[in-house]
């Protein structure tokens, strides 16, 4: 028979680490990988999976990729009317029913749970090695009925081959990430997640995972992500783990954990701020909320006092970049508490701050227990809800300006040196700033159209202008900076509107006494036609002490490495020289 096992993953890069689990162990069948993303038009995924001419298909399914699916199985159906197909993953293994009655005519079996055990038995009864009453975990309608043999025993995960050695993934490895798992199963109860349904953790077998992490490094690999819920569960074994990476990676790999940020050990920390190359690791801290009445209604033990030590040390390391998650809709956190929330966590200065929303995930205690707090949620995946007792539709949507104005100015570190005087210095609270400016950029319409880089500081400027027009020069002054120091080589315009200046005298006292722009200006050494041919200079107001400075702002673009230098000089200096 001839069989395929599909995923529509959310991007090019993203691979799907299921159906290799499922290829694995079923490798006495004739199986074929078919990786799709869920922007490709449905037509062609339908037409390529038509082209293998499958006698079997099975897809995993996820809340990112479940209506597309749909949509694929639904046309493949009307054009290979015999061909069987079986949904697996964890947005079908719960709600079972729902999704057999939904999909009674397009869908055959539903492998409910872990399916190396359950895909490999419905694959030897579609080739008749065995008996349909000997198929466990498949769930199907038997004369309208659910019919369901559930699994004996949780699977062994040390007897599991390995998902990482087929040789028709080699090629794609460098430019893809390499999704990874060393244990499956949470210890924690959060009632809002899918891994609090499953009882206690299981683990591996480390050898093999290591040879497995070996293996992908010598083919290619260079993004690895750990998909345990908690990958620091353990300290020992969190700790030979990280020793194993840290002496055996290749330059340029990069390995990101999801970690749990109040147990993590100090001492764990200090090793890695030793020991471990800068950029070899990120973490992703699922902090979600830091009102612990909220916690608590959601059995989410945490606390937040040694999760901000955690962060902080890793921050003050300087070797790991920081990820941390919060999620607006939870019980009982309305607005202000949200608010409360984000300014606690952003205050932490993480490298990235995801802003996400409360998902109505099937199967989970939120969702079962959704009339306790008035939820009301999508009816299609990804169940993001609209409200609840404590946060109205419009609070929402507020919220979601905040989101979309922290992904482009935060998270994407265009305006770092501006960003933090606006939120320390300007707005009452960073909170306030991004919901202030994010109402602004919703209101102007610029939500709706694409944007550029330039227009990232033009539409900064703008607002600043109308709302803090106080503070215009010295935010002017930090949004130059920002931008001439993000380029790798001289801009050839920017984004303010530039008048011409004299600046030969600058320059000629920059020549005269290069020690006024300090000594790593001085070690550059440069002549009069590198300094006017590979730097911009600039002017603009600074305060210092609280008190404005007239200063001129130098950008150095090293034509060798690519590299930007920002120098800063008073004009004061440039004057005492010239007198």
């Amino acid at each position: 028979m001839n069989t395929v096992l599909a995923s529509l993953n959310a991007k090019y890069i993203h691979t799907n680490l299921a159906i290799r689990y499922l290829k694995a162990a079923a490798a006495e069948h004739d199986i074929e990988l078919a990786e799709y993303t869920i922007n490709d038009p449905i037509l062609n995924i339908v037409g390529d999976l038509y082209a293998k001419k499958p006698d079997i298909i099975g897809f995993s399914c996820y809340i990112w990729n479940i209506e597309e699916t749909i949509q694929v199985i639904r046309m493949l159906r009307k054009i290979l009317p015999e061909v069987k197909i079986i949904l697996g993953g964890p947005e079908v293994t719960y709600d079972v029913q729902y999704w057999l009655k939904r999909l009674r005519d397009d869908v055959d079996f539903i492998a409910v749970g872990e399916g190396e055990a359950t895909f490999t038995e419905l694959l030897d009864y579609f080739s008749g090695k065995i008996d349909f009453n000997q198929v466990h975990g498949a769930a199907c309608l038997v004369n309208d009925k659910m019919h369901l043999i559930p699994q004996p025993q949780k699977t062994d995960l040390k007897t599991l081959p390995s998902p990482f050695r087929f040789e028709e993934d080699r090629a794609d490895l460098r430019k893809r990430i390499t999704y990874l798992e060393t244990s499956r199963g949470c210890p924690f109860q959060c009632q809002f997640c899918l891994s609090s349904i499953e009882v206690g953790v299981r683990y591996f077998d480390r050898e093999a995972v290591k040879d497995d992490i070996r293996y992908l490094m010598q083919h290619g690999a260079r993004v690895f992500k750990f998909v345990d819920r908690t990958f620091n569960i353990s300290r020992s074994y969190a700790m030979e783990m990280f020793e194993f990476l840290i002496k055996e990676h290749l330059p340029g790999t990069v390995f990101q954990f999801e970690i749990t940020g109040d147990i993590m050990r100090p001492e764990v920390i200090q090793y890695l701020n030793d020991h471990a190359p800068a950029g070899l690791f990120r973490f992703e801290i699922g902090v979600q909320s830091t009102n612990d009445h909220t916690n608590e209604l959601v059995k989410r033990k945490q606390n937040f006092e040694k999760l901000k030590r955690t962060v902080t040390m890793v921050k003050e390391g300087g070797k790991i970049d920081q990820h941390l998650d919060l999620i607006a809709g939870l019980p009982e956190e309305n607005y202000q508490s949200f608010k409360q929330t984000f300014n606690d966590v952003y205050t932490l200065g993480p490298e990235e701050l995801q802003l996400g929303f409360l998902k109505m995930l099937r199967g989970t205690g939120l969702r079962i227990n959704a009339a306790d707090h008035q939820y009301v949620f999508m009816d299609h995946a990804p169940y993001e809800i609209l409200g609840n007792n404590q946060l109205s539709f419009d609070e929402i949507l507020r919220i979601k300006q905040v989101e979309d104005v922290l992904e482009k100015y935060w998270n994407d570190h265009r305006l770092d040196e501006t960003i933090d005087y606006l939120t320390t210095e300007v707005f009452a609270t960073p909170f306030d700033f991004y919901q202030d400016f994010g109402t602004y950029w919703d209101e102007k319409g610029w939500s709706r159209i694409g944007h550029q880089l330039e227009d990232l500081f033009k539409r900064l400027y703008q607002f600043i202008e109308e709302y803090k027009p106080e503070v215009l020069p010295y935010v002017s002054y930090l949004m130059k900076k920002d931008y001439l120091q993000k380029h790798k080589f001289k801009p050839r315009k920017a984004w303010w509107n530039k008048e011409e200046k004299r600046s030969s005298n600058v320059y000629d006292s920059l020549l005269s006494s290069p020690q006024m722009a300090g000594k790593t200006f001085v070690s550059l050494d440069l002549n009069q036609k590198e300094l006017h041919k590979h730097t911009v200079l600039e002017e603009g107001l600074k305060l210092l002490n609280g008190q404005p400075v007239a200063m001129y702002l130098l950008a150095y673009y090293d034509p060798k490495n690519g590299e930007a230098a920002i120098f800063e000089f008073s004009k004061d200096q440039v004057q005492s020289l010239t007198r």
